[in-house]
C-alpha cells in the first residue's frame, strides 16, 4: 500500500481497486489461508480491517466518507467477510470432496432430519470448554454453515457456491459478520 499511496497520483477508484486487489489482496499477505489463523479477538480483527480502511481512504474523493460508505461505493466486502465467506468455501470443498482435507476428519453431519429448516448437510458442533478449541477452524464454521438454505449447499460448483454466498450477503447483510 506504500508503494501505491508514493507513486500513484491520478487516484480514481476503478484504477485503485484494480491495484489493491492485485497488489494487497490478491497476494497471500492480507487472506492467505485464513482458514488456519483466522484471528478471534476483536483487536486483532480490526488491526487486519484497517490495512483496507487505510487503503480506501487513499482513494480521491473517499476521505469524507465513512468506512462502510467507501466499502460500498467501492463493491468491497469487509476482510472479516471475505475470511468468513472463505471459510464456507473451504467447508463447502470438504463436503464436495473437492479438498484433499475430508469433511469426515473434522465434521460429523448431522443424521437427524427433524428438522424442517436449512439443509441437509448441517453439521454438529462439538462441545468445547477452552476459548481456544471454541475457535478453531472445525468449531466456529458450524453455525454459520449451518444457516445457509438448502439450495446454496446444493450449488454444483464452487463458482456457483461463491455466486449463491454473495446473494446471501446483499439478502442478509450481516450474515458473514461476528
Amino acid at each position: 500500500m506504500g508503494m501505491i499511496r508514493r507513486t500513484i497520483r491520478y487516484r480514481e477508484p476503478r484504477i485503485m481497486l484494480s491495484l489493491y486487489k492485485t497488489l494487497v489482496t490478491g497476494t497471500p499477505h492480507v487472506e492467505y489461508c485464513s482458514s488456519s489463523w483466522n484471528p478471534f479477538y476483536k483487536k486483532d480483527k480490526e488491526m487486519i480491517e484497517k490495512v483496507q480502511h487505510r487503503f480506501t481512504k487513499l482513494i480521491a474523493n473517499f476521505k469524507g466518507k465513512s468506512y462502510e460508505e467507501r466499502i460500498s461505493c467501492l463493491g468491497l466486502w469487509t476482510l472479516e467477510e471475505r475470511r468468513n465467506r472463505q471459510d464456507l468455501i473451504e467447508v463447502f470443498k470438504m463436503i464436495k470432496g473437492i479438498s484433499r482435507v475430508s469433511a469426515q476428519k473434522l465434521f460429523t453431519i448431522d443424521d437427524n432430519k427433524k428438522g424442517t429448516r436449512g439443509h441437509n448437510l448441517k453439521l454438529i458442533k462439538a462441545r468445547c470448554t477452552g476459548d481456544v478449541a471454541r475457535h478453531y477452524f472445525s468449531n466456529r464454521v458450524i453455525n454459520r454453515w449451518n444457516l445457509l438454505d438448502q439450495e446454496v449447499v446444493d450449488a454444483p460448483s464452487i463458482n456457483s457456491f461463491k455466486a449463491k454466498l454473495t446473494k446471501v450477503r446483499r439478502n442478509r447483510m450481516g450474515f458473514f459478520m461476528d
